[in-house]
């Protein structure tokens, strides 16, 4: 006598989702395919933003991060990074309410012939957050973390760029 498997309701769904997740072309993500070997990423000494790029590409690819431009087959510039801060919104009292925050990071990526795979370009990313006099501590720490994540965003923008990185004719 042949035996039926009964699935639980919880299972049904859990199999169902599953199904609607890889149907809709969700795919996890793995390492980065970057188009050349190594990198030589240029910048200050101090830039977190750089530092964190190279982590990305050390931990996301096969890519090698070189330690002198002339051992790399390819040179990211930071040419910048900007953090501002613009008021979007006031009180009645005159108080601020909102503000809006940039974070603009503008960068190049070349050989060493100076070829340009990826000419001068910019990423741009802002926050909205509301601010009270009352909440100045807690409204710093909420600035700090929004700039982190900007950042950390930025850096997965700038990776995605990389990968689609070709030299220009």
């Amino acid at each position: 006598m042949a035996q039926r498997a009964i699935l639980h309701p919880s299972s049904f769904i859990l199999v169902a989702a599953t199904l609607l997740v890889a149907a809709c072309g969700f795919q996890l993500r793995g390492t980065a395919t970057l188009p050349f070997e190594s990198i030589y990423v240029q910048s200050t000494a101090k830039s977190l933003f750089a530092q964190q790029v190279k982590r990305a590409v050390r931990s996301g690819s096969s890519t090698r991060v070189a330690e002198k431009p002339d051992d790399a087959e390819v040179i990211l510039q930071i040419i910048n990074e900007q953090r501002e801060r613009q008021i979007l919104s006031i009180t009645g009292g005159g108080r601020v309410a909102e503000y809006e925050l940039r974070y603009r990071v503008r960068f190049r990526l070349t050989d060493a012939k100076q070829r340009e795979y990826i000419p001068a370009s910019d990423i741009v990313l802002r926050r909205d957050y509301s601010y009270r006099d009352d909440q100045v501590l807690s409204k710093e720490s909420e600035e700090a973390l929004l700039y982190s994540n900007m950042q950390d965003d930025a850096v997965q923008q700038l990776v995605r760029r990389l990968q689609e990185a070709k030299p220009k004719s």
